[in-house]
């Protein structure tokens, strides 16, 4: 219950922050540091659901939701303020439709979870690419340092933002530049942890190819 309630308010968080986002200067500073705390609830929930034996099937369906959502509604709110591609919300919703209806398929069928001892995950390298703990923290790592370089650019987007006398002249330029790249890193890595759910969820696509005699001898 706990844990659940984590997520709940990391996804209230999530859209507050953003509403922060459009304020001033200082407002916008705030987002910044709340958005490090957004992504951090994020590990956060999973860690209190171990600690109080309260693990579930439906907590670990309710935090991918609540990663879908926090994720989804900030590209599409760093896309409105032009700062990100238009391809990469679309890119990132395709790829949700996608890996959690195969998902959901096999918690329907099978009852399997996408992480944690029952999950869908067979193999071990599309274990370790999308459901170890090593994974989900390098791809965490890198979508907070990207919202939080594209909030540093909204707040000195801020109409009342000085910039430091001590940074270069082009240092919004520079770092537009190098978050640029990093969110196209991202949306990679985005991908290519989606990849093995695909992978394994091709015996849920082709059931009666793959008969489950079949898919449980793999």
């Amino acid at each position: 219950m706990a844990a659940n309630i984590i997520t709940l308010g990391r996804i209230l968080l999530a859209f507050f922050t953003l509403v922060l986002f459009q304020g001033g200067f200082g407002w916008r500073i705030a987002a910044v540091l709340l958005t490090i705390l957004v992504i951090y609830l994020d590990s956060l929930d999973g860690i209190v659901a171990r600690k109080l034996g309260a693990a579930s099937d439906f907590g670990a369906l309710f935090d991918i939701t609540g990663d879908r959502i926090v994720e989804h509604v900030y590209w599409i709110f760093f896309t409105a303020m032009g700062l990100v591609s238009l391809w990469v919300p679309i890119i990132y919703v395709s790829r949700s439709f996608l890996v959690d209806t195969l998902r959901a398929v096999a918690f329907t069928k099978e009852g399997k979870t996408p992480f944690g001892e029952k999950s869908m995950m067979r193999s071990r390298w599309a274990f370790w690419l999308t459901a170890s703990r090593l994974s989900r923290a390098i791809y965490g790592a890198g979508k907070v340092i990207v919202f939080v370089l594209l909030g540093i650019i909204l707040v000195f987007r801020s109409p009342d933002a000085v910039l430091p006398g001590w940074l270069p002249a082009n240092f919004l330029h520079m770092l537009g530049w190098i978050t640029d790249i990093l969110v196209w890193i991202v949306v990679l890595m985005n991908l290519l942890r989606g990849f093995p759910v695909l992978w394994e969820g091709r015996f849920y696509l082709f059931d009666k190819r793959f008969p489950r005699e079949m898919k449980d001898a793999q």
